[in-house]
């Protein structure tokens, strides 16, 4: 018995993966000049095989319960990634993974050692608390509130929102 519709023999159905093709999904901000620099050089060593999945967290769309549950202002005031199993990592955890998952593991690798791995965590961590102020942007709180503003308006043409830049 044949079918009714040729076409229909010739679809097959696959069950989806279980597990995402990223290896790492990056949460970084796109309106950091300093940020966008980084993740268009990581994009580039990714070569489109999307072992990284790149998230911008000043998207309107960004949604926490997609990204490991970091919401806006926690992934703000460090850098997060989420693993496939929904591990989320930050600091500088991030770009170790990042860079071994591209190939490029022997640029951190230094920072496993001890010493330097609590060095370097401790420089991140000033870099992290200044790059607002070091890119010329408003504070945590003030990103925050106009975020939320904005979010809230229906027409963005007619809410008046100080500028975030």
């Amino acid at each position: 018995m044949s079918p009714s519709n040729p076409q229909e023999s010739a679809v097959t159905a696959f069950p989806m993966p279980s597990t995402p093709a990223w290896q790492i999904k990056l949460l970084y901000d796109g309106e950091c000049p300093l940020c966008l620099r980084e993740v268009n050089f990581l994009r580039k060593r990714d070569a489109g095989r999307g072992r990284v999945a790149f998230v911008d967290i000043a998207a309107d769309d960004y949604t926490p319960a997609a990204n490991g549950d970091v919401d806006f202002e926690t992934a703000m005031g460090r850098i997060h990634a989420v693993l496939p199993d929904g591990t989320v990592i930050k600091n500088v955890e991030v770009f170790r993974r990042v860079y071994e998952i591209l190939g490029m593991g022997w640029i951190y690798a230094v920072t496993k050692l001890p010493i330097v791995g609590r060095f370097v965590d401790w420089l991140y961590e000033i870099w992290a608390d200044r790059r607002l102020a070091l890119t010329g942007r408003p504070d945590l709180a003030a990103l925050v509130a106009h975020r939320q503003k904005r979010l809230e308006c229906e027409t963005p043409d007619r809410c008046r929102l100080p500028n975030s830049q």
